[in-house]
């Protein structure tokens, strides 16, 4: 029986919001449609953000704390819902799920990297999916700093998977040229990564808080990882079968 390939999906919370203030369950069918569809090739691992987004339809929460705590405090609400929001669509398609909480910390110590590639893999070769999200009530570098791209990446590294897929709310790394002349064009192939930090524009997204900076620096450590990085449109439908068929224009960062 031929090897699967794994596959790292970082889903930021645009994607998963479809840029509006809910959670959209369309968006997380259409990606357990997918792969479903994928599931005698690949085996998925996913870095979802979300969290906090799913606590706003919720709940309004009061404090006098600083702002990044009552973030803290909202994840910590969210995280649940949204674990519960992929399981219930993800059993619809015959898949089935399991929450991962890790810190940045996490990776910098030899034991817990150890237990988290026993425990993924133990996962995977279930038929379990992952789902990765930061450990947002202890840490908040997500909240901070970067809309998960950062832990996708070191969790892509720290598995060696063979495809890390970044979906976003562009087609990919425009080119600096022309955004300014208000003419998106897509890089469609990197190979020359010293070249591709010239041509970002210093932008973040609505809801998440990496932009296009954190996605490029994410991809920079997957490729010190000999990881290829894929940056898609996941506001599209059945992007991921529609790149891995190159229907569409997206980035690929060898």
């Amino acid at each position: 029986m031929e090897k699967k390939q794994r596959i790292l999906l970082k889903i930021g919370s645009n994607t998963l919001t479809k840029e509006t203030n809910n959670i959209s369950r369309g968006k997380i069918e259409d990606i357990a449609n997918q792969i479903a569809v994928l599931q005698e090739k690949y085996d998925f691992i996913l870095v979802s953000s979300g969290a906090i987004a799913v606590a706003k339809q919720f709940v309004k929460l009061e404090s006098k704390q600083e702002d990044v705590f009552v973030k803290q405090a909202l994840a910590s609400i969210g995280q649940p819902h949204l674990i519960r929001i992929y399981q219930e669509i993800f059993r619809e398609y015959g898949l089935l799920t399991s929450q991962c909480l890790l810190s940045y910390s996490d990776f910098e110590k030899h034991e817990s990297k150890t237990n988290i590639v026993n425990t993924i893999n133990v996962l995977v070769n279930n038929n379990y999916i992952p789902i990765i999200n930061e450990n947002d009530t202890v840490a908040t570098d997500e909240i901070k700093f970067g809309d998960n791209d950062k832990l996708g990446a070191l969790t892509a590294s720290l598995l060696e998977v063979d495809l890390f897929i970044i979906a976003t709310n562009t087609n990919g790394i425009y080119t600096k040229e022309s955004l300014e002349n208000r003419n998106p064009q897509t890089i469609a192939l990197v190979e020359d990564f010293a070249s591709l930090e010239k041509q970002v524009v210093k932008t973040k997204s609505s809801h998440g808080s990496g932009g296009m900076q954190s996605k490029i620096e994410a991809a920079g450590l997957a490729k010190r990882a000999n990881i290829e990085t894929w940056i898609i449109n996941g506001m599209e439908d059945h992007f991921i079968l529609n790149a891995l068929e190159n229907k569409i224009p997206f980035t690929k960062i060898k």
